[in-house]
């Protein structure tokens, strides 16, 4: 691994390359915060690919990525005098410092469960923090994460079960919730019952990534995790049915499903020896 003089120089190199490009490549001198905000999305959800595939040389490429567009609006924020990079990086040690008096203050550190619920306390504290505590999630989060982050930031101010076991009366009472209304639907498919099933589907799904949470799972993760596995098992069907020559449209769900277990199997076997 590098030195700290040689991380420090790194970073210069990294701000050096920025003022020229800013200065020199078209296309980077036209860049604003509204025009690159959507390659940050995008370079995030990259950043979040690699790390559910666990592709270290990906990941660290893609922090690079990441750390380009820090870099980036720091220097756009530079030329309008708003702030610079080391404004940045010193209001985020200032929190930092701020939200773990544990290890620059006093008190004593306790367990990470007793720290995140501190730090969310003071955050709320905080001169220029957020007024509420759900304030700080933002709007624009995807609702899977966002529910998530909601009932996090609740559990810090001690909104939360005793005990994990008792979520599953809250799912089981979510899931008859849904079932009533969608029986109610299928005999009368209104828009009343239908907003209501939705309601309910949403109680739900809410209680599900409650009960994930508890039991320290990130249901974002798990569900992109079965996304690719059924890719891997339909794009299996798929090659198989036109391996034989008939169409998907045109197999029984019986065969479909036959060769879907046989994906399965695929996927459970040990690796070839080299």
């Amino acid at each position: 691994m590098h030195t700290r003089e040689e991380k420090l120089a790194a970073f210069g190199r990294l701000l050096d390359v920025m003022d020229d490009l800013r200065e020199k490549c078209p296309w980077d001198r036209k860049q604003t915060n509204e025009s690159l905000r959507p390659n940050t999305i995008e370079e995030t959800y990259e950043l979040a690919d690699a790390i559910i595939k666990n592709d270290k040389a990906d990941i660290c490429k893609e922090l690079g990525d990441v750390l380009l567009h820090i870099v980036f609006y720091a220097k756009i924020g530079s030329e309008t005098g708003d702030f610079d990079i080391a404004d940045v990086c010193n209001k985020l040690c200032d929190k930092l410092i701020f939200r773990h008096p544990h290890v620059y203050g006093e008190e004593k550190a306790g367990s990470a469960e007793e720290v995140l619920k501190n730090w969310e306390q003071l955050k709320v504290k905080e001169k220029d923090g957020n007024k509420r505590v759900l304030s700080g999630v933002p709007e624009a989060l995807p609702s899977l994460i966002k529910a998530y982050r909601i009932q996090d930031k609740a559990r810090g101010v001690g909104f939360d079960w005793d005990q994990r076991e008792q979520v599953w009366d809250k799912v089981r009472e979510e899931l008859g919730e849904l079932e009533e209304e969608l029986n109610a639907l299928s005999k009368e498919n209104s828009e009343e019952n239908k907003h209501k099933a939705t309601g309910e589907l949403g109680d739900f799904i809410f209680s599900v990534i409650n009960a994930a949470r508890l039991y320290k799972l990130n249901p974002d993760t798990a569900l992109e995790l079965t996304n690719r596995k059924f890719i891997r098992r339909f794009t299996y069907l798929e090659e198989h049915s036109i391996r034989i020559g008939k169409p998907l449209t045109e197999m029984t769900l019986a065969e479909m499903d036959k060769i879907w277990e046989e994906a399965k199997k695929q996927e459970t076997l040990p690796p070839p020896s080299l």
